[in-house]
């Protein structure tokens, strides 16, 4: 069983940064297809960015393009994603999955594995 925690939210002010970290246990994670998530209260969970095993081919919601990064160090069994010139409408818990498959999937509902999710705040 694949076990992931994330770590790195809290609050800040906008056009603040945060990195967020999510540590994989239990599986071969460098086969994992990974990506991050969140939901704002009263909303939808949404897709905000995916990281391919092999190439480390990155997509990106349009939302947060240019303002974040998703990488990942498969020797730590780690992903991540740099949060740059945060604002308000970004305020959510943020979750990480992980695809068996290995495809970057945008759809939630593809992924085989989710982590607990950091709150994350950003005051305006």
């Amino acid at each position: 069983q694949v076990r992931l925690v994330e770590s790195g939210g809290g609050l800040v002010q906008a056009r603040g940064s945060l990195r967020l970290s999510c540590a994989a246990s239990g599986g071969t994670f460098s086969k994992y297809a990974m990506g991050w998530f969140r939901q704002a209260p009263g909303k939808d969970r949404e897709f905000v960015a995916t990281i391919a095993p092999n190439d480390g081919g990155t997509y990106y919601a349009h939302s947060v393009r240019f303002r974040f990064t998703i990488s990942r160090d498969n020797r730590k069994d780690t992903v991540y994603l740099q949060m740059n010139d945060l604002k308000s409408e970004d305020t959510a818990v943020y979750y990480c999955a992980a695809d068996e498959q290995g495809v970057p999937f945008t759809i939630g509902g593809q992924y085989d594995y989710w982590g607990q999710g950091t709150q994350v705040t950003v005051s305006s």
